[in-house]
């Protein structure tokens, strides 16, 4: 017997995948330790279609005395309940307690419940599955099952009786997505979410949240598909048409599963989904859209989502215009590596792109055309990280042929320009780790609430886009012109947010009023996480008119600088709830890394945020 254990960020679930099961794997003869009564309710729990098992904890939870096994798992063990209770469960079935141990003694330890899902693999096949749920009552600790295989059927049935299975990819940038459908229920992975473009709802569990959206002309194949499925057929192939709420017309490749008992009788159905929407008709409709759109406007920098995937990736415009190459013509493979002049380099990416090392960076230049008189000068970093059981990519690939030939002299002459690139690198790299923290705390505070995660996504991003756009044309990191930077950030914020939900963005700002990079960073993601939380919490009634956000940043003497932001919208009823949601911690870590002062202050109308700071923080790069 292999076990194999997962943890699923996205359905805060344990996925435990159990491999060439056997009957006496499961469980064995041990002696009896402790006599319990008989457990009320026996033959009630026998006749409900989910499995009661009942564990008791034992020192302290460092082992279990079995009280009750559910119905289903006697069977499967050919065992009756006299075979098992009073048993510590390390010994009656130490295969289960691997498994099970650690949370159960959660569960016990917490108070908290525990979900698992459950794959019974045999010869590689998956034979079936199920979902469980870990509650605390009463001193015992209750294992719910929403799943029981055919009470005749054996645990190690043919291979004939089972089907292949599929990747089971849950991954947040994905429009691929899978589906369960068990005793009438169903269970969606989040990239189904992401193809229909709306976040959970209650009631999901209950109908074909997918095919609840095909289009009238396409219903009659439909209903076609579910007839052959439920006669016996074990799988079907097809590409349907849904429309979602928005009113996105999406074509969707979808791969049916079902699984039958001895008896012919359908226990349950497994479907693979994935959004094929030609490229052409595709509106920005997913997750992977909205930050490649923080990058539309970067010409000379480009945002690489799964660049080492040969058939799933994403480049922003950015990319194209470097290597001169209309997306539409551009086939991604290794021979782009070709027109990289350095050999050195590109041996580093061949070694990288098969799995050496887990991210790169590297200066190289670029054949435009494979023309040795279009050379570009270019920097790439690409990290390449773990996300479930599927290994994915994101990197940044940037133009610097301009800066490369203004300061080519200087490089050759002065060693502070090595260190210039080296600073670039290391800002590119802690940007984007900034981005990842962000996204990992806002996928469990608002996991249900996914247009808030992509508006704030995308506002980082155009922030931060900005930011990278204009450093690449300064040799000087330590006297960034602030007001440059305000303008363009509100024409992002204009051009994303303002003319969506009719809000005006108006700034002030000391022309004089110089930086360094290491202040200026924090100071834009501070006013992007200000600017949001007003446009979530100012104005609840979105036809309210003469919405406005204003800022005012300005010099109080030669070593501080005061930023004002305040709105006129609703005002705030209890200051200190406000203060304590996700984007005010945010704002207080970025304050904190600013070494700034912020507090609330009162005015006639609405909310006002007063934030004292530095204008010169310590200089310093990491190497």
């Amino acid at each position: 017997m292999r076990i194999e254990k997962l943890y699923r960020k996205l359905e805060d679930t344990l996925e435990v995948r159990m491999y060439d099961i056997k009957e006496e794997d499961l469980y064995q003869s041990a002696p009896k330790e402790f006599d319990l009564p008989n457990f009320p309710f026996e033959k009630t729990l026998d006749s409900i279609t989910n499995d009661i098992d009942i564990f008791i904890p034992h020192n302290d939870g460092e082992d279990f005395i079995v009280h009750r096994l559910g119905l289903n798992a006697l069977v499967r063990g050919h065992i009756h309940q006299d075979d098992v209770v009073g048993r510590l469960l390390s010994k009656v079935s130490p295969g289960f307690f691997e498994v099970l141990a650690e949370p159960l003694r959660e569960v016990y330890k917490t108070q908290n419940k525990v979900k698992l899902r459950f794959f019974y693999h045999y010869h590689e096949k998956l034979s079936r599955f199920s979902n469980v749920t870990i509650i605390s009552d009463m001193g015992k600790l209750i294992l719910v099952s929403d799943h029981r295989a055919n009470r005749e059927h054996k645990l190690t049935t043919s291979d004939e009786d089972r089907y292949d299975e599929k990747a089971n990819l849950i991954e947040y940038f994905s429009q691929t997505g899978s589906y369960y459908k068990i005793n009438d229920k169903y269970t969606w992975t989040q990239g189904i979410y992401n193809i229909i473009n709306r976040g959970r709802e209650e009631n999901d569990e209950y109908y074909n949240i997918v095919f609840d959206l095909v289009i009238p002309t396409d219903r009659p194949l439909i209903e076609k598909i579910l007839q052959i499925l439920d006669n016996g057929q074990t799988s079907y192939e097809a590409v349907i048409r849904i429309r979602t709420h928005d009113g996105t017309l999406k074509y969707i490749e979808i791969n049916l599963y079902s699984k039958f008992d001895e008896n012919g009788n359908l226990i349950s159905r497994y479907g693979l989904m994935k959004d094929v929407s030609t490229e052409s008709n595709r509106k920005i409709t997913r997750p992977v859209d909205y930050l490649l759109k923080g990058f539309k406007n970067s010409k000379r920098l480009a945002l690489m989502i799964e660049p080492l995937n040969l058939k799933q990736y994403e480049f922003s415009e950015g990319f194209y215009n470097i290597i001169e190459v209309d997306p539409s013509e551009y086939k991604h493979s290794r021979e782009v590596l070709a027109n990289i002049v350095e050999e050195d380099v590109r041996n580093k990416l061949l070694q990288f792109i098969d799995g050496e090392n887990d991210e790169i960076n590297v200066n190289f230049t670029y054949n435009a055309h494979g023309d040795k008189n279009y050379q570009k000068s270019c920097e790439m970093y690409i990290e390449r990280f773990e996300f479930g059981t599927e290994i994915h990519s994101i990197g940044f690939l940037t133009d610097i042929t301009e800066e490369y030939t203004k300061q080519l002299e200087l490089i050759e002459a002065n060693e502070h320009q090595k260190v210039l690139i080296k600073e670039v690198h290391h800002r590119v790299k802690n940007n984007l780790q900034v981005l990842n923290s962000f996204l990992n705390l806002e996928k469990r505070a608002y996991k249900d609430k996914p247009d808030i995660i992509i508006d704030h996504m995308q506002s980082r991003l155009s922030s931060l886009a900005i930011l990278h756009e204009k450093t690449y044309n300064t040799t000087d990191f330590k006297n960034i012109n602030l007001k440059e930077y305000i303008t363009d950030q509100d024409s992002q914020l204009r051009s994303l947010i303002g003319l969506r939900d009719g809000i005006e963005f108006v700034s002030e700002v000391d022309g004089d009023l110089n930086l360094t990079i290491e202040v200026i960073t924090p100071l834009l993601l501070v006013i992007d996480e200000l600017t949001m939380n007003a446009i979530k919490h100012a104005f609840p009634d979105k036809s309210m008119p003469n919405k406005k956000i204003y800022k005012r940043i300005k010099k109080l003497d030669n070593q501080t600088g005061e930023l004002t932001l305040k709105d006129n919208g609703v005002g705030i009823e209890n200051p200190d709830k406000i203060t304590k949601n996700l984007g005010c911690e945010i704002i207080k870590n970025l304050t904190k890394q600013l070494d700034g002062h912020i507090e609330l202050y009162e005015h006639e109308i609405g909310t006002g945020y007063k934030l004292t700071f530095p204008l010169n923080m310590e200089h310093t790069i990491e190497g």
